[in-house]
């Protein structure tokens, strides 16, 4: 009598909870002890199929071993995983299960376990943690740098593929416009599950489907699924069809994302591998990540512009050597691939009277378009002193009156400059005079001799505006037919944690390898310039060679 009281008290509570209570046999039999509703949504056993085939595919490898362990171990097992909802093969839910080990006489063991709904748990928390990493995120140094934080933040817990595109207006490069229709031009950077094809190379010819443009223009998420590789024909460009159909893909969902009323970027995210579409909740939680770099993205683009402006402002500055008879000149200036942010290197070259050349390379201490505009005023100073001056002034007179000027006009940062005058003899030979203020010493290449850099009898003179007037020196040296001088700026000798030392050896013995080779000075230049991995700051660069009289 106890005992039947007992089991009523017993089926009473498990009735009263939410939750449904099974028994899991060895033989992986699942009979219903109680049923709150959530089990009747679920998938239920045939007889005919594994009841870990009810799992969703990608928690199907994890959930195998964790209950591989349990069994071992006959250790509870207290988890949340994605199973399939009856009569609905492509959808699920996600579902809390507790179950422990029942061991019975003989050594059979058995399951009782306990199913909870914890669909919208799951949902809240990966959405509080798929957009804390967003949050956490400033704004990114450039775009690609904020692409690639939201790719990774979805891959591959809501999307096995994620191609962000960043959109233009018609004009940019790699922008095809089709129809007045913004395109875009190629993805900024990818997430890609690990065992997945890897994503086609875009060129500049590539151009957005008819679906994508459409999502772009209307700034609504498009969804569309299809059976597994078989994406449809029209309104996917070719290039993603062929990708489509070798990861086996079941659905292509794209993302617009809108800032200030305008779509700046365009999140294409792949299912892939026969794995089931996006529900709809799925697409909210995407759509609530996506719209969650409106943030960042906007203060990211700020500082595009800004960069943009200080780089045209910087490269204005820059133009071409002149044409010197006797001479071949040529310069080239790369701003750092690895930040945001632009420096405050130049060169200069200028003509002279009686066939003089003036010369000068500098850099002035700054990553901003504060460094960019003093820059530009330094540099028109210098040039307007060098002109007026003369083929006969002292380099090392000019630093000084420019140093003068500057401190008297600005309030400056530190400048590295070298100044040179350079004044042809007879028989092609060269006279160069220069002085250095603090700078990188110039590097002379002999026709037929290893290259040595030009000192002078002392360490460089301090860099401009750090003081008082300081005395200055010029250095004297010739110039011979085949003979090459190189001008260079701080980024090409200077890496974090290397020392300038060896880095200016290293640099010598690359350049006479070069010369062995009998390259053409403008490919002499650039084979100069480190790895773009290696970049760290900008690298400006000017060189001439001694030419033969016609």
């Amino acid at each position: 009598m106890n005992e039947e009281r007992l089991l009523k008290r017993y089926q009473a509570l498990v009735g009263a909870v939410p939750q449904s209570v099974w028994v899991l046999s060895s033989e992986g039999v699942v009979t219903l002890l109680s049923d709150s509703g959530i089990a009747e949504k679920l998938w239920h056993p045939d007889g005919e199929t594994s009841w870990m085939d009810a799992v969703h595919p990608k928690d199907r490898d994890w959930f195998r071993r964790a209950w591989r362990r349990a069994n071992q171990q006959r250790s509870p097992l207290n988890t949340i995983v994605r199973v399939r909802l009856d009569g609905l093969p492509d959808r699920f839910r996600h579902i809390k299960i507790i179950a422990a080990p029942v061991l019975h006489q003989g050594g059979e063991v058995e399951w009782v376990g306990t199913a909870t709904d914890a669909e919208d748990r799951w949902r809240t928390r990966m959405r509080e943690k798929l957009l804390a990493r967003m949050a956490a995120v400033p704004a990114a140094h450039n775009l690609s740098e904020a692409f690639l934080t939201t790719a990774a933040a979805v891959v591959p817990e809501l999307a096995d593929a994620v191609a962000i595109f960043r959109v233009g207006d018609g004009v940019e490069i790699g922008v095809r416009p089709s129809e007045g229709v913004p395109a875009t031009a190629s993805p900024e950077r990818v997430g890609l599950a690990p065992g997945l094809p890897s994503l086609p190379l875009l060129d500049a010819d590539f151009a957005l489907g008819p679906v994508a443009r459409q999502a772009i223009e209307s700034q609504n998420t498009r969804l569309l699924i299809f059976p597994p590789g078989g994406p449809p024909a029209e309104g996917i460009s070719n290039a993603s069809v062929r990708w489509l159909r070798e990861a086996r893909a079941t659905s292509v969902a794209l993302l617009p994302v809108v800032v200030d009323g305008r779509t700046v970027a365009l999140a294409a995210m792949a299912t892939c591998r026969g794995n089931p579409p996006p529900d709809e909740a799925d697409l909210a939680l995407l759509q609530d990540v996506f719209q969650q770099m409106s943030g960042p993205l906007r203060r990211t683009m700020e500082l595009q512009s800004i960069r943009d402006t200080a780089l045209a402002l910087q490269q204005s500055f820059l133009a071409a050597p002149p044409s010197v008879e006797g001479l071949a000149l040529t310069a080239l200036y790369h701003p750092a691939d690895s930040a945001a942010e632009v420096g405050g290197d130049w060169y200069d070259a200028i003509r002279l009277s009686d066939g003089s050349l003036a010369l000068s390379i500098g850099d002035i201490a700054g990553h901003d378009v504060d460094a960019a505009t003093a820059m530009g005023r330094v540099n028109s100073m210098l040039r307007g002193l060098a002109y007026d001056s003369g083929p006969a002034a002292s380099p090392a007179s000019t630093l000084t009156r420019l140093d003068r000027v500057v401190q008297a006009l600005d309030d400056p940062s530190m400048v590295t400059a070298v100044h040179a005058v350079l004044r042809r003899q007879e028989h092609d030979i060269w006279h160069v005079t220069l002085s250095n203020a603090g700078h990188p010493p110039p590097l002379l290449i002999p026709a037929g001799a290893p290259s040595r850099y030009l000192h002078g009898l002392t360490a460089p003179d301090p860099p401009l505006c750090v003081g008082d007037t300081f005395p200055r020196t010029d250095f004297q040296a010739v110039l011979r037919k085949g003979d090459t001088l190189v001008f260079y700026t701080d980024g090409l000798v200077e890496t974090p944690d290397t020392d300038i030392g060896s880095n200016l050896q290293r640099l010598r013995e690359h350049t006479d390898a070069l010369a062995r080779e009998g390259v053409s000075l403008p490919s002499l230049i650039r084979g100069l310039l480190p790895p773009v991995q290696d970049r760290r700051d900008d690298i400006a660069v000017i060189a001439l060679q001694v030419r033969p009289d016609p």
